[in-house]
Order: C-alpha cells, then structure tokens, then sequence
C-alpha cells in the first residue's frame, strides 16, 4: 500500500557508484594511484551489487 514510501535500493547504489567514480578520479588527477585503483576497485563492487539487485 505504501510502497511509494520505501527507497529504491539501486537509486541509492548508483548514488554511490558515482560518488566513487568521482573520488577515484580526482586521486587519479592528483597523482594517488594507490587511492584510485582502491576506490575503482570499490566501484566496481558496487557495480556488481547493482546488477544483483536488478537481477541481470
């Protein structure tokens, strides 16, 4: 009945994903390489959760 009130986990996910991204290449342009393939590597777990919770 109030499904309208409940948050889209894969709203929320891609939320994420991109706030990573972004972090991941402002580390990359400011030389931290080590921070970039951390944070791409978290980025892509999210990826992958996204593609879970959407069922591909």
């Amino acid at each position: 009945m109030f499904s309208f009130l409940k948050s889209d986990p894969v709203k929320k996910l891609d939320k994420e994903y991109g706030q990573l991204l972004e972090k991941a290449m402002q580390a990359q342009r400011s030389g931290d390489i080590k921070l970039y393939s951390e944070l791409t590597a978290q980025a892509e777990m999210v990826r992958v959760q996204i593609q879970i919770a959407k069922g591909d």
